[in-house]
């Protein structure tokens, strides 16, 4: 189940052409004050990113399909069949799926295993938020990484043959950003700690995203959605102050902000660091009480077995 955050600030830009044109400007001209830069034109490609545009249906594709393509040819995994998801379920990764043997870790040292996870790991950060979670989960082994750790790697890599066309799309419509957040129940098999994640998206668009492990052990799926839904309104609170700040230096409006008190990223911080200690203190609380309850009913069972 997702969990829907309402963000509150939203870039107000004006919709006639003239006005556009000349907050672009001022946009512009601010980045040339502020970087030694040039105005080339519209951009076709940077960092590996391809630009794509449609100006009648009035569209932007930021796109890694060349990329991917390179990273498929270099690990060899052009002609492989096509995998319909990131990670499936049967992948049970674990500390314990390491190598144990010299046979077997003489094997791992001729697979390029980090530096495979690190080729998914730029694609994830630019525009592929769909292999997020997986490419969070194989990176978790890159020290000591076994045999299925590896099939869950190639694994991910058959996904992207399939859908390495697949890119972001921005579009018309309302500028309105939005958040959800989920996570499960002690999904890792070492630590037992929940896999939490997040997306923002701008007009329907994924903007931002991320997925990790809690810090610390929840006991309930209630204290492990509840834990994400804060980190995820302190990170809206953290960047809509920022988005703020940017507005006013390069003299755009933020309509919907303008006379509320903001909350500073720091302070926001700081608040979620101490909330997130005092769950901390609680959760040892309840595994103390826990573990003091079935000593009671071990002792109790001894007395009646007497």
């Amino acid at each position: 189940m997702f969990h829907r955050l309402c963000t509150s600030s939203v870039l107000s830009l004006q919709h006639s052409p003239g006005s556009s044109m000349r907050e672009i400007n001022n946009l512009k001209t601010w980045l040339t004050a502020t970087f030694e830069m040039k105005d080339l034109g519209p951009a076709k490609q940077i960092l590996g990113m391809k630009i794509s545009r449609d100006r009648s249906a009035g569209t932007l594709n930021p796109s890694q399909e060349l990329y991917i393509e390179k990273v498929l040819s270099r690990f060899r995994v052009n002609d492989v069949k096509p995998r319909t998801t990131p990670l499936a379920n049967h992948f049970k990764l674990s500390k314990e799926q390491s190598p144990k043997t010299v046979e077997e870790r003489d094997h791992m040292t001729l697979v390029t295993y980090a530096s495979t996870v690190g080729s998914l790991m730029y694609a994830m950060v630019c525009t592929r938020p769909d292999i997020e979670h997986a490419v969070g989960v194989v990176s978790r082994y890159m020290a000591n990484p076994g045999k299925e750790h590896w099939e869950a790697v190639k694994w991910l890599l058959r996904y992207l043959r399939g859908t390495s066309s697949t890119s972001l799309c921005f579009g018309k419509g309302k500028v309105t950003p939005q958040g959800f957040v989920d996570a499960d129940l002690g999904g890792d098999v070492d630590s037992s700690k929940s896999t939490s994640g997040y997306i923002y998206t701008i007009g329907g668009t994924a903007v931002s995203w991320m997925s990790r492990l809690q810090k610390c052990v929840s006991l309930s799926s209630t204290e492990a959605e509840g834990e994400m839904v804060e980190y995820g309104t302190s990170y809206s609170r953290q960047h809509q102050t920022q988005a703020q700040t940017d507005c006013d230096k390069v003299g755009l409006k933020d309509t919907q902000t303008s006379g509320r008190k903001q909350v500073a990223p720091r302070d926001a911080a700081e608040n979620s660091v101490q909330r997130r200690q005092k769950r901390m203190i609680k959760n040892k609380e309840s595994v103390a009480r826990s573990r003091a309850r079935k000593c009671l009913l071990l002792k109790a069972e001894k007395c009646s077995t007497k």
